[in-house]
């Protein structure tokens, strides 16, 4: 490297640089919502109607469902992905959280009167 011209040690020291389309950045959604949580409002409005027998009640819980998708997309679109990976992480030690603090141990013997 050392005997190598200029021009080749500005080469090596430029990043690379590929063009990406636009389309690989952006979550995959239907209707607004991303898919994942658009086919658990699917299924369960399916699930609703099947168990009540009732078309009201499959509507109104895919319609709760599809709403609340489509509000934790716009506000982050990885939120699913964040909630579902939280479980497998252990927790870190938190100094504002106050834990039940238990003493354990022997009691020391107290001097009786006659003692």
């Amino acid at each position: 490297m050392i005997n190598q011209p200029i021009s080749d040690k500005t080469k090596l020291n430029q990043p690379n640089l590929h063009r990406v389309s636009k389309s690989v950045n952006k979550p995959l959604t239907i209707w607004g919502a991303e898919r994942r949580l658009f086919f658990l409002a699917l299924i369960m409005g399916a699930a609703t109607f099947n168990f009540f027998a009732s078309l009201f009640s499959g509507l109104l819980m895919f319609a709760s469902l599809y709403a609340f998708a489509r509000w934790a997309t716009a506000t982050d679109p990885q939120i699913l992905r964040i909630l579902l990976n939280s479980s497998k992480f252990r927790t870190l030690y938190d100094p504002g959280k106050r834990e039940v603090f238990r003493l354990t141990g022997t009691s020391i013997p107290q001097k009786g009167v006659h003692g």
